[in-house]
């Protein structure tokens, strides 16, 4: 074998899945046909969940300064998500750019063999490993793996390649995306809808203005060149009345509306995450948050069935977890587009749900839904109101140090973690057979008020991607079914 795992395309996706790979000590190659990064934007900032995720994971830090907000929106309607209790805000104006720079740097301090200039040509499953044709600077070789991950694009190779079926609908209309210097415009920070379509307008670092336009009645066209500045600033006068052909542009990208997700997003050693498995209107910038949360997902998940501490079969609950979320993503985002799109026709819908909007938990739906932190996984039955959801915002004293840490802290290392919030030996012990996956923590938290979902839990055993899959008391299943479900057969079992 060349490599344990090979994934192909160093967008988010890829490159937070090489960095789950390796933290598990995963021999990873990561393939990007392209020579350097792109250097475009993209992407803009995060959603509560991925702040989360960055968290759990000690890369925050990474990115520097990051500027936050609890205001964001639903199809152009505002939506306060400060009604997210204990979250974290959202980023705000934090390029695509940027976040592939931090996470590439990230996985290369971890070992990641990155070579880019590596083109996929042709993918084969021969049921015991994959043979994957590549061509790079050195000409055309052949390189097997064990399972291959699919995150290169909308117009993934790999997902073509492996025959994946991706129904949907294709994109009915053009909108432009553009970064531009030299502009002094009024913000739109989530749009305006005119009677000619939508604009909208936001800052970003370096005196660099983004502007997205839409004009109704514009049918998408084959390109095979972005289009020229010329073109958006027509549409922009044409909307808006005003001329913007002085600017500067830095970049210039066309999009459409086009739906699409695979039936499947594994098939047999094969799999595909982020945009090769799913492409929506970019609404609300959900598409990379989500992206991201796929890897994060399958990372740990892929990780234990190729060090041999799980059974295949977990592979499946990518498939089982993450489907219904992109599932749910197309949705979400098909609806924001018939509501920021559209033109009077929609107005009235519009105006009932900006009434609803003002009902706290019409708010709270919505938020939850564009934040990702509504989601929910079957881990199995159980009373417990965290089960099968994330781990929330947690202060925790550990009393073997005295040192105050958070949940998300304990997640850094990418394991499993037992939190033991009753100081429970009986409990322990029936965890250690799995210590060398899991991390056993004793621990209190602090500043839990009588409402908390943590009010009088005294255990939680918390997947490497910060979600809840037991709770004591709570859960229907005792700890060592959990256990042995999501992180394999104990010390002991294997060896047997």
């Amino acid at each position: 074998m060349d490599a344990e795992v090979i994934v192909v395309g160093a967008g988010p996706a890829g490159l937070m899945l090489a960095g789950e790979l390796r933290l598990a000590g995963v021999d990873v190659i990561l393939l990007e046909k392209l020579a350097e990064r792109t250097g475009e934007s993209r992407g803009l900032g995060f959603t509560a969940r991925t702040m989360e995720v960055f968290a759990q994971r000690g890369l925050l830090s990474r990115f520097g300064e990051i500027e936050v907000s609890d205001q964001g929106h639903f199809g152009g309607l505002p939506v306060d998500f400060s009604i997210l209790d204990g979250a974290h805000q959202a980023a705000k104006t934090v390029p695509q750019s940027h976040t592939e720079a931090v996470l590439e740097q990230w996985v290369t301090d971890l070992g990641t063999d990155v070579r880019r200039r590596h083109e996929v040509l042709s993918v084969k499953d021969d049921g015991d490993s994959v043979l994957v044709e590549v061509r790079g600077p050195e000409g055309v070789t052949r390189l097997r793996t064990q399972y291959l991950v699919g995150c290169d694009g909308g117009r993934s190779k790999v997902r073509k390649a492996a025959g994946f079926d991706f129904p949907g609908t294709a994109a009915t209309l053009e909108m432009y995306l553009a970064d531009v210097r030299g502009l002094d415009l009024e913000p739109r920070m989530i749009g305006e809808t005119l009677p000619g379509g939508m604009v909208m307008v936001g800052p970003l670092p370096g005196g660099i203005t983004r502007l997205i336009v839409c004009e109704r009645g514009t049918p998408p066209k084959r390109r095979t060149e972005p289009p020229t500045y010329q073109e958006v600033a027509a549409a922009w006068k044409r909307l808006t009345g005003v001329d913007i052909s002085h600017g500067e542009p830095v970049w210039v990208s066309a999009f459409g509306d086009a739906t699409r997700q695979v039936t499947e997003y594994r098939r047999g050693r094969i799999l595909l995450a982020g945009d090769s498995a799913h492409i929506h209107l970019p609404a609300g910038g959900q598409g990379m948050n989500t992206s991201i949360q796929d890897a994060v997902n399958l990372g740990w998940k892929l990780a234990a069935v190729v060090r041999g501490r799980a059974p295949e079969p977990l592979l499946d609950t990518y498939h089982d977890e993450r489907h219904p979320v992109g599932r749910r993503l197309l949705m979400n985002t098909r609806a924001q587009g018939l509501l920021f799109l559209s033109g009077e026709e929609v107005q009235p819908v519009r105006d009932v749900l900006t009434e609803l909007i003002r009902y706290p938990e019409v708010s709270r739906h919505l938020a939850g839904m564009v934040s990702g932190l509504e989601i929910h996984y079957d881990v199995g039955t159980g009373t417990h109101p965290l089960l099968g959801r994330r781990l929330p915002r947690l202060e925790l004293a550990l009393p073997a140090t005295s040192r105050p840490t958070t949940g998300f802290d304990l997640l850094t290392p990418g394991r499993g973690v037992l939190l033991d919030l009753a100081d429970t030996a009986v409990l322990r012990r029936r965890a250690e057979p799995w210590a060398d996956r899991v991390d056993i923590v004793t621990a209190r938290p602090t500043g839990i008020g009588a409402d908390s979902p943590l009010a009088g839990t005294a255990a939680l055993l918390v997947r490497p991607d910060g979600y809840v899959a037991w709770a004591a008391p709570g859960s229907h299943h005792d700890l060592p079914m959990a256990l042995e479900r999501w992180f394999g057969p104990s010390r002991a079992g294997r060896l047997s």
